[in-house]
């Protein structure tokens, strides 16, 4: 098989296990603060289920990226979705037994899943020229939007699968979604590793990367991207229930914001294309943005449903235009620690921000998560500003 050929194969197994993969966070999301309240005493903890998954998705960055680098991406995406079936089980059988830790358990072992599906956009950028990375990001990333169908679907078929123990029957079928993936997985013939990298003298400390301008703006951009994203995303199901609209409606909620994330996938790549990196990755974030100040203008499902839309293509548009910005920071030789920091501070991010947003639902309400987003959008549009303004300096003054 030609390399080209290959390649193509490579592309389509991503996004048909991305597709897979990227079901089982909607799961979570949408049914974890709902479970966490039904099995926890403390309403303050209700959206722990939550966050011990994006900290085991944070945790897991770093241990996923040493596999990929020691053994191949193949074998540490095998090993995400083996983790993904029994952590499917293991949540299922926290329901089943009405234990919370049981359940937290679950959630946790499928971060190592999740820090696997959000290395897939990586996988893709090494079958291609630098100059096609965006597009490939993106490529994979409409895997998401089958996801976006998949996830939300099984939550609503399934949620009372079982009657004696609601919920437990959309977990089971998280199992089984990442079983069909684990073929797709074996499939995969992806370069070996380090096959692309220089010399290891040419790789710079990651200290020094890290201190970079480049870094730290396409980092922020990221981590305030998906941070918020997630943080949204977790308290809008419980905040949409406790203003009286039905669980159904919320998880209709979830999928329609899931389909916003993703959807724009089929041409995020070709606008980054036509009109640079930064100046699509703020427009996400003035999205993200314009997502709070509609959730504010009201509880009615339209402003529910209109604000997850918002923030979704915000997303999609912030996350993708950042990650591409990512791969102007690296050499080759660098390109794996860079990749592992970033999402290790990205997804860092996100589970110390979901850890607290059950409590600040619980005492600053709906409106108050909606207001305190606003300055941290406003923080990186500055920063992306500052920095098209320096790079446009030395542009002149050569």
């Amino acid at each position: 098989m030609n390399t080209d050929n290959n390649n193509r194969r490579n592309m389509g197994l991503l996004v048909a296990a991305q597709s897979l993969g990227g079901a089982s966070p909607p799961i979570i999301i949408s049914l974890g603060g709902l479970v966490g309240q039904q099995l926890s005493s403390n309403p303050t903890a209700s959206t722990l289920p939550v966050s011990i998954y994006q900290l085991g998705l944070a945790l897991s960055t770093l241990p996923a990226a040493w596999i990929m680098n020691r053994m191949g991406r193949r074998a540490a995406y095998v090993l995400g979705a083996l983790l993904g079936v029994i952590s499917g089980i293991v949540a299922a059988q926290g329901i089943a037994h009405s234990n919370f830790i049981t359940f937290c358990i679950g959630t946790a072992l499928a971060g190592f899943y999740a820090a696997c599906v959000q290395s897939y956009r990586f996988a893709a950028t090494d079958l291609v020229p630098s100059n096609e990375q965006a597009k490939a990001i993106s490529r994979v990333m409409i895997g998401g939007l089958i996801a976006a169908i998949i996830g939300p679907q099984v939550v609503i078929w399934t949620r009372d699968a079982l009657p004696a123990t609601p919920f437990a029957g959309s977990f089971y079928s998280q199992a089984a979604l990442a079983l069909l993936a684990l073929p797709l997985l074996i499939g995969l013939r992806l370069p070996p590793p380090q096959a692309k990298t220089v010399a290891a003298g040419d790789a710079r400390p990651l200290g020094e990367i890290a201190r970079t301008p480049q870094f730290i703006v396409a980092c922020a951009a990221g981590v305030v991207s998906y941070g918020l994203m997630a943080f949204l995303m977790t308290a809008a199901p419980m905040a949409m229930v406790g203003c009286g609209h039905s669980v159904g409606k919320a998880a209709m909620g979830i999928q329609w914001h899931v389909l916003a994330m993703f959807v724009p996938s089929f041409f995020t790549g070709k606008l980054i294309a036509r009109f640079g990196k930064r100046p699509i990755t703020a427009l996400g974030l003035l999205m993200i943005g314009a997502a709070g100040a509609l959730a504010l203008m009201g509880l009615d499902i339209f402003h529910f449903w209109g604000s997850l839309v918002l923030l979704g293509v915000g997303w999609n548009f912030g996350f993708i235009g950042a990650t591409a910005m990512l791969t102007e920071c690296y050499r080759p030789s660098e390109r794996a620690k860079v990749q592992a920091l970033n999402d290790f501070l990205v997804f860092g991010t996100v589970a110390v921000a979901s850890f607290g947003s059950g409590q600040l639902l619980h005492s600053a309400g709906w409106n108050g998560i909606n207001i305190g987003m606003l300055p941290l959008v406003a923080v990186v549009l500055v920063m992306l500003g500052l920095q098209a303004r320096r790079s446009k300096a030395a542009v002149l003054s050569k």
